[in-house]
């Protein structure tokens, strides 16, 4: 056997974690909370939120998820073409050349407006083929959606239709993750007109969904069938405000490792800028990860974690660095294992902590992590004869 083969693969000495583990026990938490006549749609959009849409898939497919819900037609076909079987709904608005492709390949879209009702009918009637859609309403984010009080004229037009089948009706809050739900009560009264206007006229639909992760949490009486959630099995609440389930843990880890260590005397600069100058004696150490790989963009603020001790950056975040003081941790070695987000010992650094350096929210910083940043599974059960391993990638 040659060197080339009997070598290990190559890695950066930076990564992301995704613990498959914590990931089956959220979902398995989440399924003891909810109610045994609500249906999950579990949200994958955008790579899973940065953790992985086909393992994500794959295990929300364990626990009888209704839908997986995407965004882009790729998203959606990319799971299609690697076996999940898993019905989707397709949030969004879809464009006229995608609309054969999503009939083909059993994607469900959400309608708002009469021209996508009247392609997807065209469609649907030429293959042949009975399409299910949601009828998404707008009850005051006024983003996509039929406003609540113009939505009986569109759902005449689709149960019209021969072809088209009107499966859900929805629509999505805009503020279910705050203390005040007055406007969440808002948009859920709109969104009970509609419904009141369907059970007049004894129109059955299977699905009524409203609910995000915020609305599943804290706002049980807008469960309905079926509630729409992305952050709550990655471990990872909305906001700090909202319940808690006990036991749910963070899936994803961000890890690096110490690649140099400096010694500074006083005056010394760091960094781009001259952002950071030394008062005294310290021990700097260089990381081989930077706002090219999703850490915001800061100087002189947050921390990272090595040997279970919280060390402060220092300097500006290169592209491809990070400067934090070590001097007072000192059985620091080269390689040692450095936390970017997650738990070391009893430390941790959360994603709403590196948000906060960004001025922003957790789903941004999820988002943020790109794809040079290797994706490895720990903690996997065997599930094909090719993942069976605790490290196998993503």
């Amino acid at each position: 056997m040659s060197d080339a083969t009997s070598r290990p693969p190559l890695q950066r000495p930076a990564w992301i974690e995704i613990n498959e583990s914590a990931l089956r026990q959220n979902h398995a938490l989440i399924a003891q909370e909810k109610n045994a006549s609500v249906g999950i749609a579990a949200v994958l959009k955008d790579n899973a939120y940065g953790h992985g849409a086909f393992l994500s898939a794959q295990i929300a497919a364990e626990f009888g998820v209704k839908f997986l819900v995407l965004v882009t037609l790729t998203e959606a076909l990319d799971l299609r073409l690697a076996g999940v079987t898993t019905p989707m709904l397709l949030l969004g608005q879809r464009q006229p050349d995608e609309i054969a492709s999503c009939v083909e390949h059993r994607l469900t879209c959400c309608v708002n407006d009469i021209g996508l009702v009247d392609q997807l009918g065209a469609e649907a009637q030429r293959q042949n083929r009975v399409v299910p859609v949601h009828l998404k309403i707008n009850t005051g984010m006024n983003r996509y959606g039929i406003r609540w009080d113009e939505a009986p004229a569109l759902i005449e037009k689709i149960l019209a239709h021969p072809f088209l089948e009107l499966e859900g009706v929805m629509s999505h809050f805009s503020m279910s993750d705050e203390l005040d739900k007055s406007f969440a009560h808002f948009q859920l009264s709109n969104f009970r007109t509609v419904l009141d206007w369907l059970a007049l006229r004894q129109i059955q639909v299977r699905y009524r969904h409203h609910c995000n992760s915020g609305g599943f949490l804290d706002l049980p009486e807008a469960h309905f069938d079926l509630v729409r959630i992305g952050l709550l099995p990655l471990g990872i609440y909305p906001s700090t405000v909202v319940r808690r389930i006990h036991g749910l843990e963070p899936v994803m880890t961000v890890k690096t490792k110490v690649a140099l260590l400096q010694n500074l005397t006083s005056g010394d600069s760091v960094g781009y800028g001259m952002r950071y100058t030394a008062s005294c004696p310290r021990r700097i150490a260089v990381l081989p990860l930077g706002y090219g790989d999703g850490f915001p963009r800061v100087r002189n603020e947050g921390h990272v974690l090595i040997r279970g001790k919280k060390a402060p950056l220092v300097g500006g975040v290169s592209m491809d660095a990070i400067t934090v003081d070590v001097t007072d941790i000192h059985d620091i070695q080269l390689w040692d294992e450095v936390v970017i987000m997650g738990r070391q010992g009893q430390v941790e650094i959360s994603v709403h902590d590196l948000a906060a350096l960004r001025h922003s929210v957790s789903y941004d910083q999820l988002c943020a992590w790109r794809n040079r940043l290797p994706r490895i599974i720990v903690n996997s059960e065997p599930r094909t004869a090719t993942h069976g391993s605790n490290s196998d990638p993503l």
